[in-house]
């Protein structure tokens, strides 16, 4: 279970980095947004699966308060996270479509 959780929160660590760099190589103001909103949710998954893993791995009271709050944070993060998605993806159709109408 341990190696399954370590895999996912570096999985998730990896798209947040390519989301990041996806964010600096945007161009419109909104897609910048939007690229920023899946790094976010990206991040709330490394945090929350790291939370995850020190609740799995439990040696003491200390490592099983951190776990609850990392993985408090991540669902935080991760939802609020969502919901900025879906408030900014019509924002970024539009910009799309307005772009591909000045490139013909």
């Amino acid at each position: 279970m341990n190696q399954l959780l370590v895999m996912l929160f570096s999985i998730a660590f990896v798209f947040y980095i390519f989301n990041k760099v996806k964010q600096f190589r945007s161009k419109g103001p909104a897609e910048k947004r939007w690229q920023q909103t899946k790094a976010n949710i990206s991040l709330g998954m490394f945090v929350g699966l790291f939370g995850l893993n020190l609740l799995v791995g439990t040696r003491g009271w200390v490592e099983t308060i951190v776990g609850l709050v990392f993985v408090g944070l991540g669902s935080i993060n991760v939802l609020y996270g969502y919901k900025a998605y879906k408030h900014y993806r019509p924002y970024v159709l539009e910009e799309t479509r307005e772009q591909q109408k000045v490139q013909t």
